[in-house]
């Protein structure tokens, strides 16, 4: 056989697509050997009860051949035989019959078309053609069923039949092992030279008596239609032959023509920056700073307007301020200072996501020519670009080498035809040629092209024996009817591979080769296997299924696995299989087709599909399935549509069916509840239930069923577009519920969309086929907007390293660039080239030893700087909206981790932009980090319009490829371990470490209270979103912190519980991080306890927000779960999170949950010892990132080493804010600053000056073991005065070195903090009355107390008491029952959050409620409260009298 598809032969071909190509392909033939059950799962399980499997018939059937198959995947070379049981069904059951179509003789295959065996072996050594290699053991071929027929021996058969049967398969003559000379033709003459040392014919076909069937064959070609003289033409068919490909072509090219390049709306090239509904909570009465540039000049306006502004009125008042010219607004545009980012001008300020995470002053540019399109536009020229996938997918130059091939051959074979019709002689240059012809299309040997040349050789040969009885026009006339037939065979295996495959050509008048019979009433499925091409045997097996074809779904699919069968442990290996869709385009499949097998080692069940494998992409094994002439075409059921609406169902039923929607997803379900609710399906809507909920409990697909779920579907009321997700999950095949999901989903705006493509491309796995709406969606919001034309492109760029579906994102990014136009599909390579080379980098940095990284990567980073002098400027994968133009060769460097990513700095193109760094990670599989990332950002939205800023910093991640990736870096942020090893051994035990280091970075008042602010929010907020989502792995390194307060979590490459062990034992002990140092920041060293009650209100109300969206969590959740993702894959992380979530609880029920969850963490000292060890494992650990070249440090760098130092003198010193002491220092200029230094930083700065001069003689440093136990303080005053003197009028080289410089002259403070003020989280109570919060609700003869917080309580001596609270209900019912909190120990301002509940209480009034606080069992208050005059459902504070009443 010969693989041209596999040797490159066309010389455009770029090395990087030839190596994708190579690539594509090895992973086809990998595959590994499992135990498998034999058969079509449960139905062979049948069969294998009712039909015995005989080791005696086995070894009867088997013929043994000592090799073992085996793949070379550097040759493919398939010239050894091994054993092949000829096996076939016959037994027929009730329930299953699998019978022949007719008694088949044995065939003996002694020659065939394409080479023998025998001579196959002798001329080659290559591996064994399927299979893994098993050592000695030998194999058997059976196609996913067992056989129960008996039969003779082959080995003495095969003799016999070849003997004493005219009945043979194959030629006479055999041909050599290597590639026919015909290829020179169209070969380069380097690739003649290198494939004159190749072997591509590879091994027999495996032929069937009936490879097609002689019926339908007979009516492919009409009688009137000659095949002589040149018989077969081929035309070009660019959009290719596949009806499915043409048909996916036409489709995406009506879709672009729905956007002309001249339509400025929706062909901006803009990249707009993306807006959300309008936060009326957040921005009630909110003001934004905004400075605006005018383009092209330095003129700044500064303006103060409302967040409800609309753009074009900013526009406007600009206008008006800078200029007399009477300009439009809607000319212009404001973009973000640093971004191609511009701003919606219809959208109002706090609608644009930028103004509701950015509360800074905003730096914004005006630019005229608003109207003209970006550099990004598609241009006229790609309004008339043709579509053609073979232009764009990467394998797909296989077509232009088949084709021309074929080409070549098929004149060969003409030429040779004529010349034996004028001689009838030479016919071995006509075998030849078939051969060659057979071997071009993926060596497919059918009966047909067999029986012909067959019948050409007898010919012949009779002619020969009666040369003179027979005159010469008869023979002659004789031969030219076979080698009509001949041809006709060719032209027939032409057109079956054009329908079968991906080809760029066709045969000219394609017949139709299908006779169409009307189907009976009750027809089964059925379909004959007539071989599988390629190996040493061949069977035919007429498959008949118990099912009636009329009901099974339109979404029904077929698979086929072959399985090898070793004789000595007589177990069944997986070698190939292959799985098509029934009734593609709504209509059955019709006629004999050719589909390939794919050799990866298992068909993944859960997500058959038809992109699972493409069977229209020739593949080393090739399968031929006839089916039979009968055509069915899906007619949908009339519903009953008038069906009278349903009576009203019972109070419990509904209440039953509320409780059952609370499990938000049908995977969650049990059998029994989804019986339950589909029984009341009709009393189901949108405000008790799901719609995926009822449609997922329906209790089959059948035809009665489906027409039941549309007609629920049709009455629906979809109460939002995100609730369809839930639609378009892989429990959803069905095309009509999928189509309504997405017409739900197109409400959505573009921007709203972006946050929902990754789940997006997942479910574009579950399509039927690539014209579905969900693509038609995708491509249509692309054409729309860049910002999804480009994470769409890289998600589809990552998708295709998945095991499966490669070749059905391939198509998809393909329509994607062509859709996209010429200049966008350029910053596309772009940026793939940029990838390439930061890959190439990190390699090389890797597999350089430690001593050489730096120079290595000092000499790789040249790379990119040729890169940008090339390109000139690209856009950055990770935010299409930040254009680089070089590279900050200094500013780069790679951290010291396991994994040694690299840190990037780029120049930024706009010149009032900062540079961008970001970290390249290669080894590090990132898909999981953007899942968590993208879920934060989701409730992160949630909140925003529930107008609750959390202060979130969520940075961007992008995997680009297999285990690699951009993270974008955080500037100013820093780890908290980092923090610790600077308080020194023992800094994760101290209690003050953060509010330590906040106290020195922050040291104006309203600095210090903005980082207290930031610092309360952030850390609530991922407390809430590392509890739902349980992401572990959760150390010291793992937390980040900025100097302005903003806390975030790093690293997810452990979530939804799965904690990593150490000796047995979860190394994350806690439900999240929050330790006693946060808490002690945020109580301000306990001055301010009030603020942890505060802190526990915002995360429980944070908390019960996301609950209320928890659907959409899970859908989100449910959607990745056929992603390829490590560690959720499972039902079990669906319900980890659901556990998380807990949407069947009360608010009142959740707060006391959580509440508890934050003590547990708060008192889980695990945690603190997790980070001293971390932090001891750290200390002797080398640098965290290495740099490409020592340079000084960024603060030393903007130093002027020209600002000596006249004087620096210590003012005081302050015990009460982490022993500091306030320097003055005076300037060579006489300017004066003031900065605050701690004694350590003093040691430090010594321990630097030691080490940069050592040569030099230093002064000597009042190290703290000279300074005496008493007096302390006012000896290392004046010892500090005088080390400073002796520094600054010592040596010139020293006092203005960066590193005294920097000491003095950085952090300049203008008003030290004596006393951190109170900073207003939440409540003020100036009064110092003890009372108790309540919340009290009343429902269902249930009386629920929630008992949140108290404050100001005290024991009679002051002193603060261990309280718990006690409960009574007077009168109850029944008896007098006391209820009582757990207490809470040595607080006067306790949070308990805990729920009392009384039963039986049909009424509040004349209920009272006594409540008394004690401390163990010292009366400590108590308050009695009369329950009908309670504002239920309401938080209310009640004071406490000093006495029980």
């Amino acid at each position: 056989m010969a693989y041209c598809w596999k040797t490159d032969l066309n010389t455009s071909e770029s090395h990087e697509e030839q190596h994708e190509h190579q690539e594509f392909h090895s992973v086809n033939q990998s595959f590994f050997p499992s135990h498998v059950s034999l058969g079509f799962d449960q139905l062979v399980d049948e069969i294998r009860i009712k039909i015995p499997f005989y080791q005696s018939e086995i070894e009867e059937n088997t013929v043994c051949v000592p090799h073992a198959p085996n793949w070379d995947s550097t040759r493919h070379s398939l010239h050894e035989t091994h054993q092949i049981p000829l096996n076939e069904l016959t037994s027929q059951t009730s329930e299953l019959s699998c019978h022949q179509v007719g008694k088949t003789p044995v065939i003996g295959f002694r020659r065939s078309v394409l080479p023998n065996p025998e001579n196959m072996n002798k001329q080659s050594s290559c591996g064994n053609p399927i299979g893994k290699y098993h050592g000695g053991d030998d194999y058997r071929i059976n196609i996913s069923a067992p056989s129960s027929t008996s039969l003779d021996k082959i080995n003495s058969q095969r003799e016999s039949e070849n003997e004493n049967r005219n009945y043979h398969i194959g030629f006479e003559s055999s041909i050599p092992s290597t590639y026919p000379s015909f290829s020179t033709n169209f070969m380069p003459k380097e690739e003649n030279k290198r494939s004159r040392n190749m072997n591509i014919v590879k091994h027999s076909l495996m032929l069937s008596e009936g490879s097609f069937p002689p019926r339908t064959w007979e009516s492919t070609q009409p009688e009137n239609t000659e095949l002589t003289g040149c018989s077969i033409q081929l035309v070009e068919v660019p959009q290719g032959s596949n009806k499915s490909l043409a048909s996916f072509c036409d489709e995406v090219k009506k879709i672009r023509e729905t956007y002309h390049a001249a339509d400025i709306n929706s062909n901006s090239g803009k990249i707009w920056s993306t807006t959300a509904a309008f936060p009326c909570q957040l921005f009630s009465n909110t003001k934004f700073n905004i400075n605006i540039c005018i383009d092209n000049s330095t003129q700044r306006l500064h303006f103060k307007p409302y967040a409800n502004y609309l753009v074009k009125d900013l526009i406007a008042e600009v206008l008006h301020f800078s200029t007399n010219d009477k300009l439009f607004p809607k000319d212009h545009l404001l973009s973000i200072c640093g971004y191609e980012e511009f701003l919606q001008n219809d959208y109002s300020l706090g609608s644009h996501k930028i103004f509701q995470k950015d509360k800074s002053v905003i730096q914004l540019t005006l630019h005229k020519n608003g109207k003209v399109p970006g550099k990004l536009s598609r241009k006229h020229e790609d309004d008339h670009s043709q579509f053609y996938l073979n232009q764009l997918l990467e394998f797909m130059h296989i077509w232009k080498i088949s084709r021309q091939c074929l080409s070549t051959v098929i004149k060969k074979y003409d030429f040779h035809l004529k010349c034996l019709l004028k001689t009838q002689q030479n016919v071995d240059n006509i075998i030849e040629e078939v051969k060659n012809i057979c071997s071009v299309l993926g060596c497919v040997e059918t009966k047909q092209i067999t029986d012909a040349v067959n019948e050409l050789n007898l010919t012949l040969q009779r002619n020969a024996e009666n040369f003179h009885q027979n005159s010469e026009t008869s023979a002659k006339g004789l031969i030219e009817k076979v080698t009509t037939e001949l041809s006709r065979a060719i032209y027939q295996l032409i057109s079956v591979y054009c329908r079968s495959f991906y080809a760029d050509f066709q045969p000219v008048n394609i017949p139709d080769d299908i006779s169409y019979v009307n189907p009976g009433l009750h027809s089964h499925l059925s379909f004959t296997v007539y071989a599988v091409h390629n190996i040493p045997e061949t069977w035919v097996h007429r498959i008949n299924f118990p099912l009636e074809i009329k009901s099974l779904p339109r979404e029904s699919m077929l698979t086929i696995r072959l399985f090898g069968i070793i004789c000595t442990t007589n177990n069944a290996n997986l070698l190939a299989w292959t799985c098509l869709p029934l009734f593609p385009k709504d209509k059955s499949i019709l006629g004999s087709m050719l589909f390939s097998m794919t050799l990866q080692s298992e068909p993944p069940i859960e997500t058959i599909a038809p992109g699972v494998w493409d069977i229209s992409q020739p593949s080393p094994v090739t399968l031929q399935i006839a089916f039979p002439a009968t055509e069915w075409e899906y007619m949908k059921l009339d519903s009953e549509e008038n069906r009278s609406k349903p009576e009203e169902p019972p109070k419990e039923c509904l209440k039953h069916i509320s409780r059952l929607s609370q499990k938000q997803s049908p995977l969650l379900l049990s059998e029994e509840k989804r019986r339950y609710l589909w029984f009341y399906r009709f009393y189901c809507n949108n405000e008790n239930c799901s719609l995926p909920l009822v449609l997922g409990s329906a209790p089959g697909w059948d035809e009665r069923t489906v027409s039941e779920m549309h007609t629920i579907l049709r009455r629906w009321k979809f109460s939002c577009p995100l609730e369809a997700l839930g639609l378009l999950t892989s429990s959803f095949p069905d095309q009509e519920i999928r189509k309504v999901a997405v017409q739900q989903l197109d409400n959505l705006l573009n921007d709203e969309l972006l946050d929902y493509l990754p789940q997006l491309v997942q479910a574009a796995k579950f399509e039927w086929n690539l014209e579905s709406p969900l693509v038609q969606l995708l491509l249509h919001r692309s054409l729309q907007s860049i910002q999804i034309a480009h994470r769409l492109y890289w998600l589809l760029k990552d998708a295709q390293n998945e095991t499966y579906f490669k070749s059905w994102y391939q198509k998809l990014l393909a329509a994607l660039q062509f859709c996209s136009g010429k200049a966008l599909s350029d910053e596309f390579s772009k940026e793939k080239k940029l990838i390439k080379i930061l890959g190439d980098i990190g390699e090389k940095v890797k597999s350089a030893s430690d001593p050489q990284r730096q120079e290595v990567l000092k000499k790789e980073i040249g790379r990119l700087e040729e890169f940008f002098q090339c390109i000139n400027t690209c856009h950055l994968p990770l935010n299409p909206a930040l254009c680089i133009r070089g590279i900050d060769h200094d500013a780069c460097s790679y951290f010291t981790s396991n994994a040694l990513p690299l840190k990037i700095t780029f120049i930024n193109a706009n010149p009032m932009g900062k540079n961008i760094s970001v970290i390249f990670k290669a080894g590090d599989d990132l898909r999981q980090d953007m899942l968590v990332l993208q879920i934060i950002q989701v409730m992160d939205n949630i909140w925003l319009q529930e107008g609750l800023d959390m202060q979130m910093i969520i940075y961007r991640c992008l995997s680009t490829g297999k285990g690699q990736g951009l993270v974008q870096m955080v500037p100013d942020a820093i780890t908290l371990a980092k923090i610790h090893r600077h308080s020194g051994l023992i800094g994760p035990l101290k209690e003050n470490t953060i509010k330590k280091w906040f106290s020195q970075h922050n040291h104006l008042k309203a600095d210090y209270e903005k980082a207290l602010r930031n610092f309360f929010y952030s850390c609530a907020g991922w407390c809430v979103v590392t509890f739902i989502l349980g992401v572990c792995d959760r150390h010291n390194d793992n937390i980040m912190l900025t100097k302005s307060g903003h806390m975030f979590h790093i690293d997810f490459g452990k979530f939804l519980g799965h904690a990593q062990t150490f000796g047995g034992i979860k190394r994350d002990r806690a439900p999240f991080i929050f330790t006693s140092e946060m808490e002690y920041f945020i109580t301000e060293g306990g001055k301010n306890p009030q603020h942890f009650q505060d802190f526990v209100e915002l995360c429980c109300r944070a908390y019960n927000i996301v609950r209320r969206h928890s659907r959409l969590l899970l859908n989100l959740l449910e959607m990745m779960l056929h992603a390829g993702l490590p560690e959720l894959s499972g039902i079990q992380d669906l319900k980890y999170v659901y556990n998380n979530l807990r949407p069947q609880d009360t608010d009142l029920e959740a707060t006391s949950h959580f509440t508890k969850k934050i003590k547990e963490s708060l008192e889980c000292f695990p945690v603190k010892l997790n980070n001293l060890i971390h932090t001891l494992a750290q200390m002797t650990a080398t640098s965290p990132a290495k740099s490409a070249s020592q340079t000084p440090s960024q603060e030393s760098c903007m130093l002027s080493a020209t600002r000596s130092i006249q004087r620096a003198t210590i003012l005081r010193f302050s015990k009460k804010t982490s022993n500091l002491y306030l320097i003055q220092v005076i300037h060579g200029n006489n300017e004066m600053s003031l900065t605050e230094k701690s004694f350590d930083q003093f040691s430090k700065l010594h321990s630097q000056l030691q080490k940069q001069f050592a040569s030099l003689t230093l002064p000597e440093f009042p190290h703290w073991w000279h300074v005496p136990f008493t007096n302390s303080d006012h000896k290392r005053f004046r010892d500090l005065n005088h080390y400073m003197e002796q520094i600054l009028n010592g040596s010139y080289k020293v006092a203005n070195s960066d590193c005294v410089l920097s000491f003095f002259l950085s952090e300049p403070v203008q008003q030290t903090i004596e006393e951190p003020s109170f900073v207003d989280l939440g409540e003020k109570f100036p009064d110092k009355t003890p009372k108790v919060q309540l919340v009290i609700s009343h429902e269902d003869a249930k009386l629920t107390i929630l008992v949140k917080h108290m404050k100001n309580i005290h024991l009679p001596d002051g002193s603060a008491p261990s309280a718990h609270v006690e409960f009574y209900l007077l009168p109850y019912p029944s008896e007098v029952r006391r209820r009582k909190t757990k207490s809470v120990p040595k607080c006067t301002d306790p949070t308990y959050n805990e729920i009392v509940v009384y039963d039986e209480v049909t009424e509040l009034q004349g209920h009272v409620l006594m409540l008394i606080v004690k401390s163990k069992s010292i009366f400590v208050g108590a308050i009695n409260i009369q329950l009908y005059t309670v504002p239920l459902n309401e938080e209310k504070w009640y004071p406490l009298g000093n006495c029980i009443i």
